[in-house]
């Protein structure tokens, strides 16, 4: 049976899980969730995902839905490990986690619709002033991504070498969140030929978010 996956469409953390399983090849039903909408919030979606935010699968055999995003992938890597998106070697699995975390636990919870809406209706703040919030987190992140990688020779075409791993799932969504928030990418040119290098693999580029069911069609 296919896995239940609850996504949706310009979820940062459902693009890398929805890469990760076009990468290893596995079936897959994605289920949207609203989080614009607040359908997150929902008691039957609860019951899936406590947290109350997607990504979120349901496979068979597994007693309990799968949730946060960095979990389900080092699930998926244990599960089916080909292709591996982690080095074997101790020292190199750090690098690629520590790689990743900049981006998914330092730079992409100060952006998410929770935090975006406590700015907008409890804080109070002006569009301008919650932009600048969400620009200035977003380049952080990517700016420290941008020194690991110069400062040490293990960078490759990816972020570790000639191997996609979690790290470059993560990257990918980061560059996609400065694209949403209007960030000019510059002085950053390590990860902007790793971005490039990645959206050359079709699980990459067919897992963007305007592509996705329910995403607003673009008009000419």
């Amino acid at each position: 049976m296919p896995i239940k996956f609850y996504g949706f469409w310009r979820s940062l953390a459902a693009y890398r899980v929805r890469v990760a399983l076009k990468l290893k090849g596995l079936a897959y039903e994605e289920i949207p969730v609203n989080l614009l909408a607040g359908h997150q919030h929902d008691p039957a979606y609860l019951k899936i995902n406590p947290q109350g935010a997607v990504p979120a699968l349901i496979l068979e055999g597994v007693a309990q839905p799968l949730f946060q995003s960095m979990a389900i992938l080092d699930y998926l890597d244990h599960a089916h490990p080909n292709p591996s998106l982690m080095p074997t070697q101790p020292a190199d699995r750090a690098r690629v986690l520590a790689l990743a975390h900049i981006c998914a636990s330092d730079g992409h919870p100060l952006v998410v619709p929770r935090v975006r809406n406590y700015l907008q209706n409890t804080l109070k703040l002006e569009e301008a002033e919650r932009n600048q919030w969400l620009q200035h987190w977003t380049l952080q992140a990517l700016q420290s991504f941008e020194r690991a990688l110069s400062q040490d020779p293990r960078a490759g075409r990816y972020s570790h070498g000639d191997q996609i791993t979690v790290a470059d799932l993560c990257l990918a969504s980061q560059v996609i969140g400065a694209g949403f928030f209007g960030c000019e990418l510059v002085d950053l040119p390590r990860v902007t030929a790793i971005h490039q290098a990645l959206m050359e693999h079709p699980a990459f580029s067919e897992s963007m978010p305007l592509r996705q069911a329910g995403a607003p069609t673009l008009t000419h």
